[in-house]
């Protein structure tokens, strides 16, 4: 599993999670969210998640907040 941040949302259901410095952005789908709805994230959120290979490249799969199992 990866972990990265949501870095943008847009409003056709669909948005791009930072992974961090030196490494491309990821496109993410609302589909893919697991336990998650669309309208409740929001910039910054961490997510943790899969990838999978598309037409265009990576894509997020699997994608469920960091932290909602026990973490700490």
């Amino acid at each position: 599993m990866y972990e990265g941040k949501v870095k943008t949302l847009t409003d056709k259901g669909f948005g791009f999670i930072a992974m961090g410095p030196g490494k491309k952005d990821l496109f993410f789908h609302l589909r893919e969210l697991n336990g998650l709805d669309f309208d409740d994230l929001q910039v910054g959120d961490v997510l943790r998640f899969e990838t999978e290979e598309g037409e265009k490249g990576l894509f997020a799969v699997n994608i469920e907040r960091a932290g909602d199992s026990a973490d700490a």
